[in-house]
């Protein structure tokens, strides 16, 4: 079987992906046609740059590295990548870029040559020594050489400084670049050849873990596994533990939901590193017992202004989640621990997020669905949406499973009561028996829209017959959500449908997650297996891996993040379950 960092020669394109390291926040990208990189922060730095978004807008640390000959000249090139090395091809050689730590690159420069990098970025100041320097700005910028230096010249702009550092090199002659808050007492050189192999050292150790999958899945299994582990990040801030963002790119932190489903592949490498998924939201819950939306190095979100005000979190799927890792590597002590944060956070959805005081759940703000433009929200908030209703009806089967794991028999048995409570809530509130679906609704009034939302309930599997009917002629409806290109997340026949618009139309692979899992506790075997190898063809016929779908082509969105957590981590975990059915050896 060919290894993983082998199959990963040239998969990750630094013009659309970072080159980065498991818990470092430095990430690397190629401009498009150009010779020359960039780097940028996974980090929001909101002290630096107010507003919580304002990351999205942020010009790159460093705004170019390009190789530089001795006359400063650029130097053009090809670049082959690894997950644990770039490789620069020049006319004066090979410069390689690896990572030594998480703030630390080293650039390998060519031997017997006058080589070196020309960088530029924003500064507040600059002192050079004998073996490089240091660049003042909001994270610093430390560098040296175990070379003999040449040129350590700084030339200042209007807004930013242009350094170029040429070495008389040698054999294993590197530079170092250091950037963060804390400047280093020292630099350790390595041979090239040594920080080579610590470098794949560093990967091989993650992927020599991860369970083996049919020969047709390991190119994109790699592949996916490599998008997480890139998206790690290690505890800063009010990030208390080693966690994986959704992308270093695109959303800079973690969000709860997220976690979750990163959780649920973690389960199969790391059951310790999947319980700190969850434990890291747990660690931030607000004293009403709510847990926020997301999490970064310098805050928190629970609330937002836009498109209304209001607090805002994510579906209740951590009890869930919990669940599927135990499943593999039971826990009593993670129960206990989790158990009660657990319980006040169910006990915060019932208190805050239900005016009318009816039992049947609404969502303040769109965003806490996690489908944030889905037109379901088009008409106005609050809204008492199937979906929520059904992630609490899970979370308390979850709590029930958990109470009886811990010896709490009563407090399992009123789990479970609550449950069906619920259940029994929704379908007098918003099942439609013309329509044949659960209705979404807003000031007493049915929202007009069909979405998968409104076929949530299957996951609890525990409709009447006639009810399941129903929504499963919905379901395999191919002018709703049925094909080769499923699921939509607004029905083919909406009005509402934009197929390439996040979600309100394109295809994402936690929602098909979800409904796999519906239709096998349903027992439609034979349906789940379709979604399911549908889901794990669509993601494979693209080269990346993606936020989501366009649902009319198969191609990724046009605003779709690249490199995307949770699309890699379902793509990882239905692998594994297919290939269980097609017995791969050990």
């Amino acid at each position: 079987m060919i290894p993983m960092l082998d199959r990963l020669k040239d998969r990750i394109d630094i013009r659309e992906v970072p080159f980065s390291l498991p818990g470092s926040r430095l990430t690397l990208y190629g401009y498009p046609q150009q010779s020359s990189i960039y780097l940028r922060l996974a980090e929001r730095l909101v002290n630096f740059f107010p507003g919580i978004e304002s990351y999205t807008n942020r010009p790159p640390f460093l705004e170019e590295m390009t190789f530089l000959d001795g006359d400063q000249n650029p130097l053009d090139f090809q670049v082959t990548t690894h997950p644990h090395v770039l490789e620069f091809l020049t006319r004066l050689g090979i410069f390689r870029l690896l990572f030594r730590d998480e703030q630390t690159l080293c650039i390998q420069v060519p031997s017997a040559v006058q080589a070196g990098i020309r960088l530029r970025m924003q500064s507040q100041g600059w002192q050079s020594d004998q073996t490089g320097g240091w660049i003042t700005s909001y994270r610093n910028l430390q560098y040296a050489t175990n070379g003999k230096v040449f040129t350590n010249q700084l030339t200042t702009g209007k807004e930013n400084l242009t350094l170029a550092f040429i070495l008389e090199s040698s054999p294993d002659c590197s530079i170092l670049l250091s950037i963060g808050e804390e400047r280093k007492d020292s630099f350790d050189f390595s041979t090239h050849q040594a920080s080579l192999n610590a470098a794949r050292a560093t990967w091989q150790a993650w992927f020599d873990q991860v369970p083996q999958v049919a020969e047709k899945y390991q190119p994109t299994y790699a592949y996916a596994w490599w998008v997480l582990l890139n998206n790690m990040l290690s505890p800063r801030g009010n990030i208390k533990y080693t966690v994986l963002a959704p992308s270093k790119k695109n959303y800079v932190g973690i969000w709860l939901w997220d976690n979750a489903l990163h959780a649920v592949a973690l389960r199969h490498l790391d059951p310790q590193l999947a319980r700190d998924q969850i434990r890291a939201f747990l660690a931030l819950q607000q004293a009403d017992g709510m847990l926020p939306d997301a999490i970064f190095d310098d805050g928190i979100v629970i609330e937002l202004d836009h498109p209304v005000r209001a607090r805002v979190t994510k579906p209740p799927v951590l009890a869930w989640a919990a669940l599927k890792i135990h499943a593999v590597d039971p826990d009593l002590e993670f129960f206990k621990e989790i158990y009660e944060p657990l319980v006040r956070w169910n006990r915060w959805w019932f208190r805050e997020n239900d005016t009318d005081r009816d039992g049947y759940i609404q969502y303040n703000h769109p965003f806490s669905s996690g489908l944030d433009d889905n037109p379901t929200w088009d008409y106005g908030m609050p809204v008492e949406s199937p979906d929520i209703n059904t992630y609490l009806y899970i979370q308390m089967q979850a709590l029930a499973h958990m109470a009886g794991a811990l010896g709490k028999k009563e407090e399992s048995e009123s789990w479970l009561a609550r449950s069906e409570l619920l259940l029994d809530t929704m379908i007098q509130n918003a099942w439609d028996e013309e329509r044949g679906y659960f209705e979404a609704i807003h000031e007493h009034n049915p929202i007009p829209i069909l979405t998968p939302l409104n076929l949530f309930p299957l996951w609890t599997a525990d409709l009447p017959e006639s009810i399941k009917r129903r929504l499963l002629a919905h379901l395999t409806n191919p002018q709703e959500f049925y094909g080769d290109l499923m699921l939509p997340t607004v029905a083919r026949c909406d009005p509402a449908f934009d197929a390439d618009r996040m979600w309100r139309g394109p295809l994402w692979a936690n929602i098909n997650y979800f409904f796999i899992e519906a239709l096998l506790k349903n027992g439609e075997i034979d349906l789940a297996r379709d979604l399911r190898d549908q889901t794990l063809a669509l993601i494979m016929r693209n080269p990346g891996i993606y936020e989501y779908y366009h649902a009319v082509t198969g191609k990724p969105g046009t605003n779709s993040a690249p490199a995307y957590g949770w699309t890699a981590a379902v793509f990882i975990d239905l692998a594994i379950q297919a290939s269980k059915e097609i017995q791969v050896p050990s």
